[in-house]
């Protein structure tokens, strides 16, 4: 399955859940330098669903907030819950 995510660096406190026009929001501590960001954000996205870093596949938006993902199909329960939050 594929969602839109959109990643907010430099938060105060990483968060994973909730949503804005549709997108998932992940707040993260790293900066925008370098695709810390975009790193950190998949690594929290996958602890969030439970699944492997490896799992979650970035397919667009490398240098920009908004991004889009491919997750496992088994994932959709997971991802509404998040969406929701």
């Amino acid at each position: 399955m594929r969602v839109l995510i959109r990643v907010r660096p430099n938060a105060g406190r990483a968060s994973v859940g909730g949503a804005r026009e549709g997108e998932l929001v992940i707040e993260v501590n790293a900066p925008a330098i370098d695709g810390k960001a975009t790193a950190a954000a998949l690594k929290a996205l996958a602890k969030a669903l439970g699944i492997a870093p490896r799992e979650v596949v970035l397919l667009r938006g490398a240098t920009t907030r908004t991004k889009l993902v491919e997750l496992p199909d088994a994932c959709g329960p997971g991802v509404a819950d998040l969406l929701a939050r």
